[in-house]
């Protein structure tokens, strides 16, 4: 990989990466057992949970069903496969079973989902030019996951590369990287307070961007028509500097405060984000331009629309 890209400290080296078709589906899930990720097929997505403990992907069968048959209704496909297996005595069907993942409206609904070994019985099932690419594909998934553990960098490879393949230009991609980094030292002084994930961690950095853009996070969301996707990844690049600015500024003056509980951080994060807003409003006033605006992601780089629900 070039060495224009600074790899990022923490974040688990990026487990999420976004796909061609739903480049908004990479939500951390870091502090989880189960990890989601989305995976490409053919230019199809396919969801898939890393089981931590088990050490094995679980994949969406729907997806499966989807990408191997081109079906307009996969859920029925699915549903009618699944009927005659089981009359059939199918053991693979039985065994299988249900986990809650995203669905294209962003919400999370529970789906079917197998593991490698069930997927390759299914698939012979399912009469399919693409059953064998599919099967090669599987295999690779799992020896990639395998050589990720062992090597966390080849995950930022693979990242990056998919975030060059939607069309981010280098500046922006080095940009959230180095958010990434900025954002896991905050959250590394956050803990050293004391302070709990969750709520804490919510509140605060909600209080951050308050403070610097004028808007809430879920006015900020609005904003830019978001529902479940990332703030940060439909960011444009002045924004994403100014929000690094905000949470980096909040960093050092915890340092330098060492604020003593929950209510004292607010404060400092109040201060961090007035740093930002500060430059903020200095840089609309030389330009006459607004810096947040409801550009996002998907204007910006004209991603196509995946209306299909794989969940039911």
């Amino acid at each position: 990989m070039s060495g224009r890209f600074k790899k990022p400290v923490g974040d688990e080296y990026w487990e999420h990466v976004p796909t061609v078709k739903k480049y908004n589906e990479h939500l951390l899930t870091l502090a989880m057992k189960k990890h989601e990720a989305i995976k490409i097929f053919e230019d199809k997505s396919v969801r898939a949970i890393w089981d931590q403990q088990e050490e094995k992907w679980y994949i969406s069968i729907v997806d499966v069903v989807k990408a191997l048959t081109d079906s307009v209704d996969p859920n029925a496909y699915w549903r009618k496969l699944k009927q005659r297996l089981r009359e059939e005595g199918n053991e693979t069907v039985t065994n299988c079973h249900g986990l809650k993942m995203q669905a294209p409206d962003g919400k999370m609904r529970m789906t079917d989902v197998a593991d490698t070994a069930q997927l390759f019985r299914l698939i012979q099932s399912i009469p399919s030019p693409k059953a064998e690419p599919f099967k090669l594909w599987l295999a690779q998934i799992a020896a990639e996951r395998l050589d990720e553990m062992q090597n966390p960098e080849l995950s930022i490879d693979r990242a990056l590369a998919q975030y060059l393949q939607l069309g981010y230009s280098e500046n922006w991609i080095n940009q959230r990287l180095k958010s990434i980094e900025i954002r896991k030292e905050l959250t590394d002084e956050w803990k050293k307070r004391g302070l709990k994930q969750g709520v804490h961690f919510a509140t605060l950095t909600d209080i951050i961007t308050q403070a610097w853009a004028d808007k809430t996070v879920k006015e900020y969301k609005i904003l830019k028509g978001l529902k479940k996707e990332n703030l940060r990844d439909n960011m444009t690049n002045t924004e994403l500097i100014l929000n690094m600015l905000a949470e980096a500024s909040t960093k050092d003056i915890s340092q330098a405060a060492n604020p003593r509980n929950f209510e004292e951080s607010k404060k400092v994060a109040r201060q961090g984000g007035h740093v930002a807003k500060v430059a903020r409003q200095e840089l609309e006033a030389r330009t006459g331009k607004k810096v947040v605006t409801a550009l996002n992601a998907r204007d910006n780089l004209q991603l196509p629309k995946d209306d299909s629900d794989n969940t039911k």
